[in-house]
Order: C-alpha cells, then sequence, then structure tokens
C-alpha cells in the first residue's frame, strides 16, 4: 500500500546524489574496533575493563558515549544503552557476543540489572535511580529483552521476569485499563509516575508494550500479554502525537503484531506517522527529515526539523525575536535514524501495508546516514577532520546538521558545542548501526535493496524468513538474488507466487515504483 506513511511521499524515490555504504561491513567494522582492547592510536582503545563490582561480582566492559569523553571514562559512568545497543547489533549481523575474543560480553550486561529493593529493572548506568526520565530508563529493557532473543542464559531470563513483573505493576499504577503515559518518567521505588514541569515522554508505552510482548511469547504468563495491551490502548486512545526520542517505532511494531496474532485493531498508520511526522505534542519538531540540504538529500534522517543550529538571528541583533529560520534548521542523529529500522522493518512482516513505504523510508535513510561519517564530507563541512583513529569510518558523529559555519551538511554533535567535551564522534548513536547493517543486503540492481526484515525482529515469532525490496525507478524490474534459503516463495503484497530458490538464487519481478515482500513458504507437516 503506497502514502500509508505521509511523510514518505514527500522523499524522492531515488535520492541523489547516491552512494549507498555496506552498512553490514561499516557494523562488523564498528565491532571490531570498539571491542578491540588492544587498539592503537592517539585516543584509542575505546574499552576498559571496569571492575567496580557494583552491582555484581562480575567485571564490565566500559565504552565511553564519545571518543575522548573523560566523564564518560569513568568506573560506573559508562551508559547501558551504548554498550547494549553494541552487543545487539553486533549479534544480529551474526558476531556471537558471548564467546568474543576469549570474554563474554552478554554476561557483563547483568550489571546494568539494579538489584535495589523498589527498582529491580534494567537502568542506564549502574547507579541509576528510576524517575527521571522514561525513554532512558525504559530502553535498557528494551534492548535487553532484545538481546535475549539471541542469547538464552539463566540470569537473563530471570531478570526480564523481574522487570516484566515490575512493568505490570507500573502499568496497573498508571491507571490499568485506563493507563496513561504522559508524564516525564515513572518511579519503581514510589511506584508512581513524576513530572518535571518540562516535558514528557508519553512514547514509553511503546517500550513498556515491546518488553512487556516479549516477556508474554517468552513466559507465557497472560498478565504480561494484558499489560503489554493496556499499553498499546493508551496509544489507540492518545488525540496527540506522542514521539519523544526513540520508543514509539516499536508501537508499530507491537501494533502489527498485536493485530496480526491476537486479531486487535490498533491504529498502525496512526502511530507510523507519527514517528515520522514532525508535530510530537511533547517534544516540538521531531520526527523524520525529508529535505535536500545543500547539495545532498537527507530525506530518511531522524531528529529535530527545527533545531536552530548556529543561532545566527542573535549574532549582531540582541533584540532579535529568536524565531526560527526553517531554512537553516534542523539536526538528524545517527542513533536514533539507525534505531528506527528495527521498530519498522520488523513491523513490515505482520503488515505488508508497510512493504512500499517502509522500503522506499530506508533506501533514503541508508543513504543520506552515510553523511553521519567522516569520509563524507571535506574538511570544513565537518566539526572534527583531525581525528584519525577509524581508518575505516566507521564511528559516526552524534549528528549532521543543516547548516552550521556556513556549511550545509555540517556533521557535528553537543560535545564541542556546549564545552563538555573536545570530539563530536559518539559511540552511543554508533553503536546501533548493526540495525542497518543486519538488514541491509544489495541487489544487481543499483538503488534496489534486499532487507532482511526478520534479522531486526527481536521477538520470538513464527514468521517464516522475508526479504523486503522496493523499486525506485519508473519502469519494472528484475533482480537475481543470492544466498537465499532453500523453499519456495510469496510475495506478501500481491499474493502472487515468485518461484523457488536454486541454489539460493532467484529472480524477482519488481513494478515500478513498488514493493515486493518475499516470504519463504512454510512446508507441509
Amino acid at each position: 500500500m503506497k502514502n500509508m506513511i505521509r511523510k514518505v511521499q514527500q522523499m524522492p524515490n531515488l535520492p541523489q546524489p547516491y552512494s549507498m555504504r555496506d552498512w553490514r561491513k561499516v557494523a562488523l567494522d564498528y565491532d571490531r574496533l570498539v571491542f578491540d582492547f588492544h587498539a592503537q592510536g592517539d585516543f584509542l582503545p575505546l574499552p576498559w575493563m571496569d571492575d567496580s563490582h557494583i552491582n555484581t561480582e562480575k567485571d564490565v566492559i566500559g565504552l565511553p558515549s564519545y571518543i575522548n569523553s573523560k566523564k564518560c571514562r569513568q568506573n560506573g559512568r559508562q551508559e547501558g544503552i551504548n554498550i547494549m545497543a553494541a552487543v545487539l547489533g553486533a549479534s544480529a549481523c551474526g558476531v556471537d557476543k558471548s564467546h568474543q575474543n576469549g570474554l563474554d560480553f552478554v554476561d557483563m550486561l547483568e550489571n546494568f540489572f539494579s538489584p535495589r529493593e523498589g527498582e529491580q529493572v534494567f537502568l542506564n548506568t549502574f547507579t541509576n535511580q528510576s524517575g527521571h526520565t522514561f525513554w532512558y530508563e525504559t530502553y535498557p529493557n528494551l534492548l535487553m529483552a532484545a538481546i535475549s532473543h539471541f542469547y538464552h542464559v539463566d540470569w537473563l531470563e530471570e531478570k526480564l521476569r523481574l522487570a516484566a513483573d515490575r512493568y505490570v505493576a507500573a502499568v496497573e499504577a498508571m491507571g490499568g485499563e485506563k493507563a496513561d503515559f504522559w508524564h516525564t518518567a515513572f518511579s519503581f521505588s514510589k511506584m508512581e509516575t513524576t513530572d518535571n514541569g518540562v516535558w514528557c515522554e508519553p512514547e514509553a508505552a511503546a517500550g513498556y508494550a515491546f518488553v512487556l510482548y516479549s516477556a508474554y511469547r517468552k513466559f507465557g504468563k497472560e498478565s504480561y500479554l494484558d499489560a503489554c495491551k493496556k499499553s498499546m490502548d493508551f496509544l489507540a486512545r492518545c488525540e496527540k502525537n506522542p514521539y519523544y526520542e526513540l520508543l514509539l517505532p516499536y508501537g508499530v511494531y507491537v501494533a502489527a503484531r498485536l493485530n496480526r496474532e491476537h486479531g486487535c485493531h490498533y491504529p498502525i498508520e496512526k502511530i507510523a506517522n507519527w514517528c515520522f511526522d514532525g508535530d510530537s505534542d511533547c517534544r516540538f519538531g521531531w520526527g523524520v527529515i525529508a529535505e535536500r540540504w545543500g547539495d545532498y538529500d537527507c530525506h530518511g534522517l531522524c531528529g529535530s526539523l527545527t533545531d536552530w543550529g548556529q543561532r545566527w538571528d542573535l549574532i549582531n541583533d540582541a533584540n532579535s525575536s529568536r524565531e526560527v529560520d526553517p531554512v537553516k534548521s534542523g539536526y538528524a542523529f545517527a542513533g536514533n535514524t539507525f534505531s528506527m529500522a528495527a521498530g519498522i522493518l520488523s513491523a513490515v512482516r505482520y503488515d505488508p501495508r508497510l512493504a512500499h513505504d517502509a522500503g522506499k523510508w530506508f533506501l533514503n535513510a541508508a543513504n543520506a546516514s552515510r553523511l553521519f561519517y567522516q569520509n563524507a564530507h571535506g574538511p570544513k563541512s565537518q566539526s572534527c577532520a583531525f581525528f584519525t583513529d577509524d581508518p575505516d569510518y566507521c564511528i559516526a558523529y552524534e549528528g549532521l546538521r543543516k547548516y552550521w559555519d556556513g556549511m550545509s551538511p555540517y556533521a557535528t554533535g553537543d560535545p564541542i558545542r556546549y564545552s563538555w567535551g573536545s570530539i563530536d564522534l559518539g559511540l552511543y548513536g554508533s553503536s546501533h548501526v548493526g540495525m542497518f547493517g543486519a538488514v541491509y543486503g544489495s541487489t544487481d540492481v543499483e538503488g534496489i535493496l534486499c532487507l532482511n526484515c526478520g534479522a531486526v525482529d527481536f521477538i520470538d515469532s513464527d514468521c517464516g524468513e522475508t526479504r523486503l525490496l522496493y523499486n525506485p525507478y519508473p519502469e519494472a524490474k528484475t533482480v537475481h538474488l543470492n544466498g537465499l534459503p532453500q523453499g519456495c516463495w510469496t510475495d506478501a503484497v500481491s499474493g502472487k507466487k515468485l518461484g523457488c530458490t536454486q541454489d539460493g538464487q532467484l529472480s524477482v519481478s519488481i513494478p515500478e515504483d513498488g514493493a515486493v515482500l518475499a516470504v519463504l513458504e512454510k512446508e507441509n507437516p
């Protein structure tokens, strides 16, 4: 179904200039570099071993959120969402993070589970307490639930049970059947919502739903499914856009699964458009870019559509009205863009109506995301051209500004601007690149990708192998795919038989500006 997501209609079918990176290679290069304790360079190695044993007796890896950020290199200060995302992304790309260079990086993540009475959920640092920010306190649990899809470890399943039980109690404390997530956070120690009077993060309902549905599929406890539905019911009732950071796309995924597997009727189209539109009612201007910045199509990137960038209008006029110049505003972020692939592309498996728009969005986003990296820019259009410890260009800048210092676009980040760091290349965003790398696949026709949607479906599923192909051209194209699982394939979009693989090969015809969702048919019992 075309035009299900409004913002995608504003994007070109084939972005220009077209220069697609091999995202699987980027993800694997990143994994090798940031987990290498012996790497040599001015700012290397990046990881260290933390033996503080704050929550367990296990040593744990530390990774800085930004390169050369001293405040991020202290024992107990490393961010869980940075390390968890790196472990998840590499695992989705086929790396066994439980046995890598003699270390078990999955086991180390237990340190991020808070054993303190009243908490018993995963948090972003070893000593965090819940009740300050919904997304920072929900996302670690989502990531760990996703990691459990790849690693069946006793302690992890035990901790996820405890976290899911706490989530059930939290949903009831927020109103049960009328649960209200329109708050800043939830304090598990007090079992009540918190509000800072400045902002709200209601998209947490999508994060809760993901964690609870994962627990339901894993443990079969009906209370998990019930609380999952109550979380999704909040999104269904919402008349205002609850998008805040990066959790809401997972609501598209959970809605698609509940609709298909439990006969629900959650408004997928409404939730998906919330993620893209840029009209958030709790964070002004946040959504998906659909613009050309300078000489580059930057369509598909996620972040702020209204960030001022350089406060150019204040430079010479102290009495300025401080109005945003739309020509010079916009700030897209690497981590948000990479993460969105997991929510949107996995949803396609359960609702093929999303296939066309999801395929077109990813083509644009994957092409533009190269601009987060040093090798896409000359020295004048990036803030840290002096950094030379990444010859494979696998560490991304935190973000990309539409306009800065007379350049458009401009790769940068917050550390230098706000004087708390000296390098704008950020690991916490880069660590999500495996979500692009896991789905990415090329074909023999430039501009047509073969996307493995199942690679980012992080909750146990009965779906067969799926491949999404979007054709951006004004005429039908035939691609020849290699390395597919043996069997017969059907297009879930049209319902037509595609044929059977021969030695892993299959030829697929894709209509003009159309999509094919190839699904491997299950054998008859």
